[in-house]
């Protein structure tokens, strides 16, 4: 039986299959980074060009940062997909100057998102609305990315998450799932996203090796649901998450190779968010690789 069909009753990470999915799955990761001062440098210096990037846009930094971050990348040599954050386009125009200049780096992959201003600078509201007015525009990009949460969003509401997704499946080929903490929920959310008929890949959103203390503030910042609940009802591992420790992802993604070697679920690989912790990350993904090797010789 596939974990797919029965998230509560995962297959042991240790099974030959499994491993090696999981081994398959972490030597071709997407790392999010964010587009701050000296980003471009680190990348160059830890991250090998096999691992594509995905470039985040906010409200503060605005979306020039984002594009400024995922040409110089592209011209570097990486694969990039930078984030089109619907609130932060101001109209069909500003659309077409923004997919203009990412062609002309070279970038054939967008990852659309309604983002995080809680006032749209224009016209669009929602990712499905940017979406559906490309076009043409649509057809020059090889690949089309959108959300899937596994929890509760932290503002929007489970029924308009799900609503929005199969608005958006039409006009994507993929989706990233936010940041969950916990196997099992992740495994239901994409068994209830088969069973409604979204057959899109998955690219599964997880930590990288990020600091204990920060993980826990953006973790209580976005409200991650079952992840937040879980923390609440475990209050030592909170005081851990408190000390100047490092997390890594690594019994999450051990628990997930079930999972990633379902044909049924369809998973596209990791989704790996570095918060900029990109030393840390790639060592750990290396090592994890070599060791899990190791375990299948």
């Amino acid at each position: 039986m596939s974990l797919i069909e029965s998230p509560e009753r995962p297959m042991p990470a240790t099974d030959a299959e499994p491993r090696r999915a999981l081994i398959e799955a972490l030597k071709r990761p997407r790392y999010e980074i964010l587009p701050l001062d000296g980003i471009a440098d680190e990348v160059a210096e830890h991250v090998p060009r096999g691992v594509k990037l995905t470039v985040t846009a906010s409200p503060r930094m605005g979306l020039d940062a984002t594009l400024e971050l995922a040409e110089r990348l592209s011209a570097a040599g990486y694969a990039v997909a930078p984030h089109v954050s619907a609130r932060l386009v101001r109209d069909t125009a500003h659309l077409q100057d923004l997919a203009r200049r990412l062609r002309s780096a070279g970038v054939d992959d967008l990852f659309v998102i309604a983002g995080d201003p809680s006032e749209p600078a224009g016209e669009f509201e929602r990712a499905a609305a940017l979406l559906g007015v490309m076009g043409e525009l649509r057809d020059r990009f090889s690949e089309i990315g959108i959300s899937g949460y596994p929890e509760s969003h932290h503002v929007i509401s489970d029924e308009d998450t799900i609503e929005a997704m199969f608005e958006k499946e039409p006009m994507a080929t993929y989706i990233v799932s936010q940041i969950c903490f916990e196997a099992d929920v992740i495994a239901t959310w994409v068994r209830r996203v088969r069973d409604r008929g979204t057959f899109l890949p998955i690219w599964i959103g997880t930590p990288g090796a990020v600091d204990n203390r920060r993980l826990f503030q953006i973790s209580r910042k976005i409200g991650l649901g079952e992840s937040a609940r879980f923390l609440r009802a475990h209050r030592g591992w909170v005081r851990r998450l408190a000390l100047p420790r490092v997390y890594r992802s690594t019994a999450l993604v051990k628990q997930l190779a079930p999972l990633i070697a379902d044909p049924g679920a369809r998973i596209a690989g990791f989704h790996i968010y570095t918060f900029n912790e990109l030393e840390r990350t790639e060592e750990w993904r290396r090592q994890l690789v070599e060791q899990l090797i190791a375990e299948d010789e």
